[in-house]
């Protein structure tokens, strides 16, 4: 059986799998640089729905493109996605890649207020200077206070990037922030993940150039 399973090197696999899912999506196509994200989560996710339930807002991918070659830095609700972000290309665009789930006084504070740190992360992504694209690819929570600190005039994001996965006030969440008035990318439903997250993030620091 083994001999029948072709090896690939490691520089062809991702070109590969990229003519596959072009050729999976039967002719269909989307303007760039959207298609370029769209490709991504599907390639990072096997997971073809992404073709359908990716939203944009008007020019969100190039405003988030700009934002990065900029300097942007990026915020994320999970190690996970942080962990899986070009730490090169963010380095070459001049910005950070901030998680603060673990910090000790998020769970402080989360404690105290009985919320979750994840909401608390955002108040902390508020106090931050400079230009940021928020990515949140777990908690629909992260997403609520976002919109609030929105609406509060305590933050105002280059780009979000409301990715949460699972089955509780996702879907409320997710449709809750395409009203803030904020250039957002979101995968409509039940789907996303912290992979969706970095994989969104990457699309976008692989077209841009510095």
């Amino acid at each position: 059986m083994l001999e029948k399973i072709e090896i690939v090197k490691p520089m062809e696999i991702e070109k590969r799998s990229m003519e596959i899912i072009t050729k999976e999506l039967g002719g269909r196509t989307w303007p760039e640089p959207e298609f370029s994200v769209i490709k991504r989560c599907i390639h990072t996710s096997a997971d073809f729905d992404y073709a359908d339930n990716l939203c944009f807002s008007e020019d969100a991918v190039q405003k988030g493109i700009d934002a990065l070659n900029a300097g942007a830095s990026i915020v994320t609700d999970t190690k996970m996605a942080a962990s899986g972000i070009s730490k090169k290309r963010m380095a070459e665009c001049g910005g950070e890649v901030y998680c603060f789930m673990s910090d000790p006084d998020v769970a402080e504070t989360a404690k105290e207020k009985g919320c979750t740190r994840a909401a608390v992360c955002m108040e902390k992504a508020a106090e931050l200077s400079g230009p940021l694209v928020i990515a949140v690819g777990n908690a629909p929570t992260a997403l609520i206070r976002l919109y609030e600190l929105i609406q509060e005039g305590k933050i105002a994001p280059a780009l979000i990037i409301g990715a949460p996965v699972g089955f509780v006030i996702v879907v409320e969440a997710k449709e809750l922030i395409m009203t803030a008035g904020v250039p957002y990318i979101v995968p409509r439903g039940r789907k996303g993940g912290s992979n969706i997250a970095a994989a969104i993030c990457n699309a976008m620091l692989y077209q841009g150039g510095r």
